[in-house]
Parts: structure tokens; C-alpha cells; sequence
């Protein structure tokens, strides 16, 4: 049993570091801390730790802001049809307030 809570224990504090380190890749790629707040739980959940690499890659040199749409289209270039998916109704749910 006290296995079972370390485990669970576990988790959530990798759940966490990974969801900090995606909202800050989401910052740096141009979004606002908003939209990057309201998206990172969700990809988080729903992508691989390959995936979320792929997209990290994507805020390298960075610097003007971007809206949700170009930020789907920047997403667009990795390629990658579930991630694409991930992001863009992750970016829907977020401007629509449901996320």
C-alpha cells in the first residue's frame, strides 16, 4: 500500500515538472502565459515526452509574440498529425475559455 502512494506521490510531481517545463516552452515559442497555462495541462496528458521534445524544439530563438493561430501553424511544420491535433484543440478549447 505505501507503495502504491509513493507511487502515486511520484507521478504527480512528474506530471507537474513536466507541465511547468511545457509552459514555459509554449512562453518562450511566443505564446502569452495565459494561452500557455490553459494549453499545457492539456498537451501534457495527452502527448508523449517525444512529442513534447518535438515541440519545444519549436521555441529556439523566439521572440516576437504569436497568436494561437500561428502557433498551430508553427506546430504544423513538425509534422506530426496527433500532436497537431493535440495542439490545435487544446488552442481552441483555451480562446474559447472551455480549456
Amino acid at each position: 500500500m505505501m507503495a502504491l502512494i509513493a507511487l502515486a506521490a511520484l507521478t504527480a510531481c512528474v506530471e507537474r515538472i513536466a507541465e511547468s517545463r511545457v509552459r514555459a516552452a509554449l512562453v518562450d515559442a511566443g505564446l502569452s502565459t495565459r494561452n500557455a497555462d490553459c494549453m499545457a495541462r492539456r498537451m501534457v496528458d495527452r502527448l508523449t515526452i517525444a512529442q513534447l521534445r518535438r515541440l519545444e524544439q519549436l521555441s529556439a530563438a523566439r521572440r516576437e509574440r504569436l497568436t494561437l493561430a500561428e502557433y498551430v501553424d508553427l506546430v504544423r511544420r513538425v509534422g506530426d498529425a496527433e500532436a497537431i491535433a493535440v495542439t490545435t484543440s487544446s488552442a481552441a478549447l483555451c480562446a474559447t475559455g472551455f480549456g
